[in-house]
């Protein structure tokens, strides 16, 4: 008998007296349900670059290092660290350059905030508003044994089970999605690395992609000339039972669930078949980009670093647990342990630049693609900020935001100003000498003559953030939050407020409707969503999720 025909009978006698099996029995017990099986371990030989380098000046090398699910306290130059565990790499790039103390997300989630990020648009401008789901079966499956309301129901159910307010999950949007690849940006869009690649850049891409994967999508097909990683949002750190990984699970939440069962751990490179890293997959993705810079070192290259930790599942690598046996919470101390590893690789690529003689003229920037993740479990990691991942609150937006050139940064630089994601585009298209698309609306602005003090002005009075129905303006050191559901409008006052607790809507009638009215210009600005949002799910802004939850909780909805 096949072996899906085996676990398929298993789960049958699971489901009892019912012929029907769950779509989320199925998916959180089949293995490799997203990308198939995975080939052993091959080296990967990096395109090298000429032996020696050309005379004459040369444009600076850029890295944009970004970090998945990193909270602004995770990191020591902008907080404690977690647990108080420092991370020096990731601080020499502010100490030797410069820290954005307002440094934003394009948006609360990981896909949309890539998307603003590598594109230098807001992403609704594109139409791409929602992180990319799917709950449909793989063309294999026999679907007549699956019952289609059924689709990740008891999932959502699970979700907050012990909490009154409850997701809400868009059957109708579940029937009427495109296919799964073609949730992503858009071939128009024209991306850092086109910008780049124009200039004569040879582009890199390593890690964590998660922008769609139809042709046109991919990063090969977005100017990288080499990419080495994954395109779906996630993947393991080490085999589940490997003995160097040490793993922590949260029960408690459908997310993790789902990850631990079906997410493979696999690379390609330039969308070769699937093979396995040789080591655990933040070194992996480090060593790959040390042996890149070396292939590189004699022609100016763009490499866009994209670690997927620390986003669950959580797994260390056991040296790095065993490193920190001050942390107690056996949780806490295998997320402290990822950031660990991110700091050690931040560390070996700015090492491997000044080996090369090449840290003088190379322009790093370090940053995450939102705050903490609430699912994981944890209260402090966007510590002092209010909310989480998929929230517009603090602390889901505002993030770590670091850049180092010696060449024209200054060492122990502070920019007090609103910067974001989107502004990293024109600011490599500036230090490249490459011109900015006159096609388009490019919302991003080049922040280096902010940072020397030659700019007049601010680099944003005004910055917005839409999800559905969940939408943020943030002007003049104002910021509301205008909620679709529940249906209110939340005013604070920044400047002197930053941790959102004092909420002045009720005060300030008129200031309100004056953001209100900015944000309905903007949205007629931007495009309606790509494809439709699915769940609507309720999160808890003072809570991590494996709290005891109370109706007294505030929340928002977060649509996805």
């Amino acid at each position: 008998m096949k072996r899906w025909a085996k676990w398929l009978l298993g789960g049958v006698a699971v489901a009892g007296a019912g012929l029907y099996l769950s779509a989320d029995y199925i998916k959180l017990n089949i293995n490799h349900w997203i990308s198939g099986p995975t080939a052993p371990n091959r080296p990967v030989n990096w395109q090298a670059g000429p032996d020696r380098p050309a005379t004459g000046p040369r444009p600076p090398n850029i890295i944009l290092i970004v970090a998945d699910d990193l909270g602004f306290n995770d990191v020591s130059i902008t907080g404690e660290g977690v647990a108080g565990t420092p991370t020096p790499n990731i601080d020499a790039i502010g100490r030797e350059g410069v820290v954005f103390a307002q440094g934003y997300a394009g948006n609360a989630t990981c896909a949309p905030s890539r998307a603003a990020l590598l594109s230098g648009r807001y992403a609704t401008r594109f139409g791409y508003e929602f992180t990319p789901t799917d709950v449909r079966l793989p063309d294999w499956f026999p679907t007549s044994l699956v019952r289609p309301d059924a689709m990740f129901a008891r999932n959502i159910a699970s979700f907050e089970s012990d909490w009154s307010v409850k997701p809400v999950f868009d059957e109708a949007a579940a029937r009427n999605l495109p296919p799964p690849g073609d949730k992503g940006m858009p071939a128009s869009e024209i991306t850092i690395a086109e910008q780049l690649k124009s200039r004569g850049y040879h582009t890199l891409h390593l890690g964590k992609w998660h922008l769609g994967e139809a042709r046109g999508m991919r990063p090969e097909d977005q100017g990288f000339d080499e990419s080495l990683g994954f395109i779906i949002g996630g993947q393991k750190y080490l085999p589940d039972d490997h003995p160097d990984s040490v793993n922590s699970r949260q029960d408690f939440d459908p997310i993790d669930r789902f990850l631990w069962a079906n997410l493979p751990w696999s690379v390609q490179y330039n969308g070769s078949a699937r093979f396995a890293p040789d080591r655990y997959m933040t070194d992996y993705l480090t060593h790959q980009a040390v042996t890149a810079i070396r292939a590189n070192r004699n022609r100016p290259f763009f490499l866009y670093l994209a670690y997927n930790a620390p986003h669950t599942p959580l797994q260390a690598l056991k040296s790095d647990y065993d490193a920190l046996g001050h942390i107690k919470d056996h949780r806490q101390r295998v997320y402290a342990a990822m950031v660990r590893a991110v700091d050690r690789g931040v560390g070996q690529v700015t090492a491997e630049l000044k080996a090369q003689g090449l840290d003088r003229d190379t322009l790093v920037i370090f940053t995450s693609d939102n705050g903490g993740a609430h699912y994981v479990g944890l209260k402090d990691l966007n510590k002092p900020y209010r909310g989480w991942k998929a929230t517009f609150y603090e602390g889901g937006t505002h993030l770590p935001f670091l850049m180092r050139w010696p060449a024209r940064i200054a060492a122990g630089s502070r920019f007090a100003s609103p910067v974001s994601h989107f502004d990293i585009y024109a600011t490599a298209s500036a230090a490249a000498g490459a011109p900015l698309p006159t096609d388009r609306v490019v919302d991003g602005v080049d922040l280096l003559p902010h940072v020397a003090g030659e700019a007049i002005g601010v680099p944003h009075r005004t910055l917005f953030w839409r999800s559905g129905g969940y939408r943020v303006v943030l002007h003049d050191g104002w910021k509301l939050h205008d909620l679709a559901q529940p249906r209110e409008a939340r005013l604070y006052h920044l400047a002197s407020d930053p941790g959102e607790r004092q909420d002045l809507a009720a005060r300030e009638p008129a200031r309100v409707a004056q953001l209100r009215a900015l944000l309905a210009q903007h949205d007629r600005s931007q495009m309606a969503p790509a494809w439709p949002s699915l769940i609507r799910s309720p999160i808890p802004i003072d809570r991590p999720l494996g709290v005891k939850a109370s109706d007294r909780d505030p929340y928002i909805f977060w649509w996805n």
